[in-house]
């Protein structure tokens, strides 16, 4: 495992209540209600919340992954994320689809960009191997 040599910021959150609770960072910038997936409640779930985070972070590592490659990303380049929160021999477990849209840019480059991306991408390289994770191109 490799441990981080220089820190450039660290989150901090503080949860109360769990799925029906309120997350609440210590800087004040979040400060959201959380419900149960699939319920009618007010809030937002973990699972939505890690589509949004690691879709940011993988446009910020395809843009990393494209300059390597010499390759400009369109600015109407997109991601769609989708979490499954499911159950596998009476366990909970999570799985992940990212539809990557690339107009303009061919597919075999494209390609390249997106698995360069799944490398770079800190969220990616958590869950990698972790999870069953399929990158598709749109």
């Amino acid at each position: 495992m490799t441990r981080i040599e220089n820190v450039l910021y660290t989150a901090q959150v503080n949860v109360t209540g769990g799925r029906e609770g309120q997350a609440h960072s210590d800087d004040g910038r979040l400060d959201i209600k959380l419900s149960p997936p699939g319920s009618k409640g007010a809030g937002t779930n973990p699972e939505q919340l890690l589509a949004a985070g690691w879709s940011a972070c993988f446009i910020g590592a395809m843009n990393r992954a494209a300059s390597k490659l010499q390759v400009k990303l369109p600015a109407d380049a997109w991601l769609h994320t989708e979490i499954d929160l499911g159950t596998a021999a009476d366990e909970f477990f999570l799985q992940a689809r990212l539809t990557v849209h690339l107009p303009g840019i061919e597919a075999e480059t494209a390609r390249a960009v997106v698995d360069g991306a799944h490398q770079i991408c800190p969220y990616s390289k958590a869950l990698r191997n972790n999870i069953h994770i399929e990158l598709l191109l749109g």
